[in-house]
């Protein structure tokens, strides 16, 4: 059972909703995830586009718990507006905060998390906070009171995978109460699989399943490997040795 900020879900599996081919294909794509939070940024929404409305609707439609963004912002300031903006269409205090510092990579910016962090935590939000790996960023994040942590695994929609497993191993040991949910760069099953079993909470996903030539099918793919790198996780995958070791007894092998 995945707890985040005092609601249990059976998935781990977050899905974002950009960049569907269709509204068809995001529904049917987001049901074969067995996702249970979906994430949607503000900018798809405007009640005075009919099409856009039809977005929402679909949106709604799946009935998930829903994790507003603050995708394109690039100032702190510009993140608490659409917080609070996002709180209020959507009627809900979490938000996935963030704020790129670099417009090639679109890598977090550190400074702005932090400031937007504090204030919109003196305001009730739930923060899930996108961010590199680094420890530092790290401790003062959860400090401020963040109960979750989603650190990237490479630059969004690269497709490259988990870039720093060492930096990701040491942000699960010192932050064993806190959620880490790896949060873009994964791009194939493995990828994911491989987060989990690394201890990681979560995942979350969008472009290696909306950019898929089938997404439904890479939806199902990834909802299975999220579930089999949770499972290795549990079940304690065994030290890596540099010299082989033997799986049979040699002890009652003649001349040994």
């Amino acid at each position: 059972m995945l707890n985040l900020y005092g609601e249990n879900f059976t998935s781990r599996f977050l899905i974002g909703s950009a960049k569907y081919t269709s509204l068809k294909v995001l529904k049917e794509s987001v049901m074969a995830s067995n996702s249970e939070i979906i994430t949607v940024s503000l900018r798809r929404l405007s009640p005075n586009v009919s099409e856009k409305n039809t977005f929402w609707e679909t949106i709604k439609s799946l009935n998930l718990k829903i994790l507003p963004n603050t995708s394109g912002c690039y100032q702190a300031k510009d993140a608490v507006t659409t917080a609070l903006m996002s709180r209020e269409i959507f009627e809900t205090n979490w938000i996935k905060l963030e704020i790129f510092g670099d417009s090639l990579t679109l890598q977090p910016n550190p400074y702005e998390l932090l400031k937007a962090t504090e204030q919109l935590i003196k305001q009730d939000f739930c923060i899930f906070p996108y961010m590199t790996e680094d420890l530092v960023i790290a401790k003062e994040l959860v400090n401020l009171g963040c109960k979750v942590l989603m650190p990237w695994a490479s630059p969004i929609g690269s497709g490259k995978g988990i870039m720093n497993p060492f930096h990701l191993k040491i942000l699960r040991e010192r932050f064993p109460e806190i959620k880490i949910i790896i949060d873009a760069g994964l791009g194939a099953p493995s990828h994911a699989a491989y987060a989990l079993e690394l201890g990681m909470d979560a995942v979350l996903l969008n472009t290696a399943i909306s950019d898929a030539h089938d997404p439904i099918e890479m939806a199902k793919a990834f909802s299975l490997s999220i579930q089999a790198g949770r499972k290795a996780y549990c079940s304690g995958l065994i030290p890596q040795n540099d010299f082989a070791i033997s799986s049979s007894p040699i002890i009652g092998i003649p001349f040994q």
